[in-house]
């Protein structure tokens, strides 16, 4: 999660929501990204999206089963149907997400029996501090 806290950091120098993600091969981070909305002008430049596309480049295939992707907060739809689609291992997050979750806040994509797959999710890892970063990034834009 400290390596997906750094890239949160780094998506705040251009902007982007601090959300950082990595995804991993037993021990092995084969990628890691932030948010890149505001920098490249992408709707669909989330931090967990490009992690997932150049963890796929890297390993060479689409399916990433046997991957961890750790983000500092909880996925959006988008996300969570892409770690679905990419028929992600599992899912560490950081802090909740009560207005966009889809690992169970809002929804529960990953464990929704009805989808072709299911994704393993773990919750709460270091949330504080995600939370935090988060609360002082939108802090700061309202000033």
């Amino acid at each position: 999660m400290t390596i997906a806290l750094d890239e949160a950091l780094a998506a705040v120098d251009h902007g982007d929501v601090p959300v950082g993600a990595a995804v991993l091969v037993g021990d092995e981070i084969v990628a890691r990204r932030h948010n890149e909305r505001e920098r490249s002008g992408d709707p669909m430049a989330h931090a967990e999206i490009l992690a997932l596309r150049d963890a796929a480049a890297v390993l060479g295939q689409w399916r990433l089963d046997t991957a961890t992707l750790v983000v500092t907060l909880e996925p959006c739809l988008m996300c969570a149907g892409a770690a679905v689609a990419s028929r992600l291992q599992k899912i560490v997050y950081g802090a909740a997400d009560p207005k966009a979750g889809a690992c169970g806040s809002l929804y529960n994509v990953c464990s929704d029996p009805r989808l072709n797959h299911e994704v393993q999710l773990l919750a709460g890892v270091m949330a504080g501090r995600s939370a935090e970063m988060l609360e002082g990034f939108f802090r700061e834009r309202r000033r």
